[in-house]
């Protein structure tokens, strides 16, 4: 997702809750109908069973008629707090070892006014896909801020996230029952929920907060059981109360998961007479988790050899900046869980620059090994990730509103192996042996007001010492730690959050030269004012062994009401470094923002809702250098029939740039203005539509023009078929080269940088194909075919700091080097226009670039908790030196690419002990 879809993404989820939260069931809290303040939160009754109960859709039972319904439902949506125009019947009961929930859902067309769809757990109720759904809410331990979430649709699909504040897990996947059943009355669903699958407090009787959602799609309605304002911030501590559970004593128990997985490589990419690899390999492994149940609110998580491949490929990317490209986790472990280590998140209302303070970016654990043999093999043969040997994860909560986390992973050391041009074969590290460690706490208040935590990461490598490059390239220690706080007041309608970290890296000379050189500081700039090297570093010395940093983000803002505002401050000291734990793609720099909008919660004639922001932001380096500067204006509706539309306009005028010229002198970038529109269409549907343009132009005459598509086909319940088709083109003025040595350079201190113009063209299309056969049995298939060309040309330079003009070399100081075919291999600049000098020689930097990236994934969830995954992998890639684009020759190298396939088998099987 590109800055601009991103931005308004997190802008349009923030600005237009209503719209999002009744189609993606991302929930808020509730109290007393009409109650202005929510002083008063609704009292329900869960009841002890009096009889069985046969989880079958059916509601049959003696035991459920004798139960007392939970009925006074309200509207979220259309019309806030008027009465539901459908009735909800909840009752709630339990046993010595389960929590039972029936829910009847009448609708007065009867079974004709029900809509629902097949899917897989999670994903189908989720966004455009849902159909009908309830949802039930807990918070189990009643301390106003956490989310248990227990969602499902007439289909019988199950979705569930929780155990974790302040945000429910999507990842977490408790084995549960459900049965549901469409009747002439409407629709009706059964749970059972073992409490050995919930985390809650230790006392004999308990009180549980309780929110419930009902979705009807046909009319666009969201009811809900605990009532509040469109424009009230809510939240768990205005949910009803669920009075009378009383939950088993909680003994120690273990769940069991083992695993066997069997994989067959077809790599047609391996060059012929490989000496390592023919390209067919088979391989299988075996392993399992391991999770000890120590009391209600304690669980502990281990695995052992564990299968930590993630199924979901990432999209291809084509990245000409100096910075890393940032890929989601997607492997279970890791995304189970990972709300409660996350640390000092930031939130915007609408933000470009700037980036979340993170200490923990789980993708590192078990990532690609950063190492490369010394000598330049003719064949290399290298692990495509590090293992990981195993890994173990301790959660806690108690009453009283503290949350603990502590996690642990050990990798293992990874040896490449190669072959030298005259035959003889050696092996080195490429990655050491290293540990992670991620602890977090953090503290609730009573009322759920105010959150205080702290955080710390450790990462160590043991090096065998066989490599001397590998301890010049990483740190030997890597240590950060902070704490972060959120408070709101006001009835939640102002909060306050923020964080502060440190930062701590050790290891030999070579390896801090290389962070302290490294794009997000680029300590070596020669026009840099460098301070010292004492308590934090801001100084480059190539003797250093140890860097230190500190971070800090701060915001205060109103958060609901039909007026909103935000002001904020995010800074990073240039020696602040965490990317052996977390992501960090820029430290020096202080950067300020505020924003101020209007919401129109009240519909009217032409609109559901709509909402106007104003703001701005600076950046400046800690040189005083502003390097960002910008003022923008967003606008967003969604109309009667449920149509969204956003737009934005952004300028930014001059400003300075001490990136462009990769840790050469500060520049001056020109003056630039962006301009986005959004169009999404009603989620229900059987097509739903949604179109992205958004282009800017730069005052040199630089430009960029993007368009994003998606469709959605449902032709049945249980099919659905995304097309996601992306198309830009852009031309960039003085995109950075190579730079040079050169004493003749004298205004840029001896080094000289090398731009060019490039024009840049980008088209892929993201296929998803979704068919559900049952609950628990789904098939997917995606694929996204790629191509990307940059076609550079006006090779040119700054003709002097801090400046915008640049110099255009001379055709007659630019010398091609071609090939026997013609081809530009190499370009041959005379800089200085001095003969008697060298001439710099650039590798041609044009690129072509094609690829196919695709999988199909069948799983099986045969028994509740147990799963059979069929997986196929398949990718296509290849480059030419070449920078135009024709779609039809390039769409048809992608299949003369040689495929790599990957063929995979996996099985677990659940045990509850």
């Amino acid at each position: 997702m590109n800055p601009v879809s991103a931005a308004t993404a997190a802008l349009s989820a923030f600005l237009l809750p209503a719209a999002v939260a009744a189609q993606a069931a991302t929930v808020v809290p509730s109290a007393l109908p009409g109650s202005a303040d929510h002083a008063v939160a609704q009292r329900l009754e869960a009841t002890s069973l009096s009889g069985s109960i046969q989880v079958d859709g059916k509601l049959d039972e003696a035991a459920w008629a004798a139960l007392p319904a939970f009925t006074q439902f309200t509207q979220f949506e259309p019309a806030n707090g008027t009465a539901a125009t459908q009735r909800t019947e909840v009752r709630v009961a339990f046993d010595a070892s389960a929590l039972y929930i029936g829910a009847r859902m009448y609708d007065s067309l009867g079974s004709a006014g029900v809509r629902t769809r097949l899917g897989r757990r999670d994903d189908s109720l989720e966004g455009n896909l849902s159909g009908d759904y309830v949802q039930f809410v807990f918070d189990t331990f009643h301390d106003h801020t956490g989310r248990t979430m227990f969602t499902v649709n007439p289909s019988g699909v199950k979705g569930d996230a929780g155990q974790a504040a302040p945000d429910a897990d999507p990842a977490w996947d408790p084995v549960w029952d459900l049965s549901t059943s469409i009747d002439s009355l409407g629709w009706t669903a059964e749970l059972r929920i073992p409490f050995s699958q919930l985390r809650y407090p230790a006392d004999a009787a308990q009180t549980w907060g309780i929110q419930v959602w009902r979705f009807v799609e046909r009319l666009n309605e969201t009811d809900m059981l605990a009532h509040w304002r469109q424009d009230d911030q809510g939240g768990p501590r205005l949910f009803a109360h669920l009075d009378g559970i009383r939950p088993p004593e909680r003994r120690l128990a273990l769940e069991l998961l083992p695993y066997a997985l069997a994989r067959a490589d077809r790599l047609q990419s391996v060059a012929a007479g490989h000496p390592f690899t023919n390209g067919r390999e088979r391989s299988w492994r075996v392993g399992g988790d391991v999770k000890a149940l120590l009391s209600s609110s304690v669980t502990v998580d281990a695995t052992f050899n564990p299968d930590f491949g993630q199924v979901e490929v990432d999209p291809a990317v084509v990245n000409l900046t100096a910075f890393e490209t940032f890929f989601p986790e997607k492997r279970p472990f890791f995304v189970e869980g990972s709300g409660l280590f996350s640390f000092g998140g930031m939130s915007c209302m609408f933000c470009t620059g700037g980036q979340s303070l993170s200490l923990f970016y789980s993708r590192r654990i078990g990532r690609q090994p950063q190492g490369s043999l010394e000598s330049d093999p003719a064949f290399e043969d290298r692990p495509e990730s590090t293992t990981i040997l195993g890994a173990a994860k301790l959660t806690a909560r108690t009453p009283s509103g503290l949350q603990l986390g502590i996690l642990n992973a050990t990798t293992s050391s990874e040896r490449a192996r190669g072959v030298t041009a005259a035959g003889e074969r050696f092996s080195q590290e490429i990655e050491p042996l290293t540990n992670y460690l991620v602890a977090r706490v953090k503290r609730n208040s009573p009322d759920g007001n105010l959150q205080l935590g702290a955080a710390g990461t450790s990462v160590y490598r043991r090096f065998t010492g066989d490599n001397p490059g590998l301890e010049e390239l990483l740190p030997v220690h890597a240590e950060a730690a902070g704490a972060d706080l959120n408070y709101s007041w006001g009835q939640r309608k102002y909060s306050l959050m923020g964080s502060l970290a440190l930062s701590q890296v050790n290891g030999d000379t070579a390896a801090m030269l290389r962070l302290q050189r490294a794009s997000s500081r680029y300590f070596q700039r020669p026009d840099r004012g460098n301070g010292s090297n004492r308590l934090l570093s801001d100084a480059f010395d190539p003797g250093l062994n140890t860097l230190r940093g500190a971070a800090a983000y701060a915001r205060v803002a109103k958060e609901s009401g039909l007026w909103l505002w935000e002001t904020q401050v995010d800074l990073r000291t240039p020696g602040f470094e965490v990317n052996d734990a977390a992501f960090l793609t820029r430290a020096d720099y202080t950067r300020v923002s505020a924003n101020l909008a209007r919401a129109q919660t009240k519909p009217g004639r032409t609109f559901r809702r709509w909402d106007i922001l104003a703001g701005g932001s600076q950046q400046a380096n800690f040189d005083g250098d502003v390097t960002d500067r910008e003022f923008h204006l967003w606008l967003g509706r969604i109309t009667p029939n449920t149509w969204m539309n956003t737009g934005f306009l952004i300028f930014r005028p001059e400003r300075l740039d001490d990136r462009a010229t990769r840790g050469g002198a500060v520049v001056r970038q020109p003056s630039s203005w962006m301009a986005a529109l959004n169009i999404q269409s009603d989620g229900r549907q059987p097509i739903v539509g949604s179109l992205g343009l958004n282009g800017g132009r730069s005052a040199d005459g630089g430009y960029d023009l993007n368009t994003e598509l998606e469709l959605q086909l449902k032709p049945t319940a249980a099919v659905s078929l995304s097309l996601g088709p992306s198309w830009s083109r852009g031309r960039t003025q003085a995109q950075y080269v190579r730079a040079f040595t050169d004493p003749a350079a004298s205004s840029f201190f001896g080094r000289r940088a090398i731009f060019a113009a490039i024009d840049q063209r980008e088209l892929s299309l993201e296929t998803r194909l979704s068919a559900t056969f049952s609950p628990t049995l789904s098939l997917e298939l995606f694929a996204q075919p790629f191509v990307a060309a940059g076609d550079y040309d006006a090779f040119k330079e700054y003709v002097r700091p801090r400046s915008t003009s640049t110099r255009t070399f001379a055709p007659a100081q630019i010398a091609e080097v071609r090939d026997e075919q013609g081809r530009v291999q190499q370009y041959l600049i005379d800089a200085d226009g001095d003969p008697a000098t060298a001439g710099l020689r650039i590798d041609n930097p044009d690129f072509n670039t094609r690829s196919l990236r695709g999988n199909a994934v069948l799983r099986w969830e045969y028994r509740p908790g147990s799963t059979l995954f069929l997986v196929w992998q398949q990718q296509r890639s290849g480059d030419v030196l070449r920078g135009d684009f024709e779609l039809g020759r390039d769409a048809a190298a992608i299949f003369r690419n040689r495929p790599d396939n990957i063929f995979v088998v996996k099985a677990s099987y659940w045990l509850g002990l």
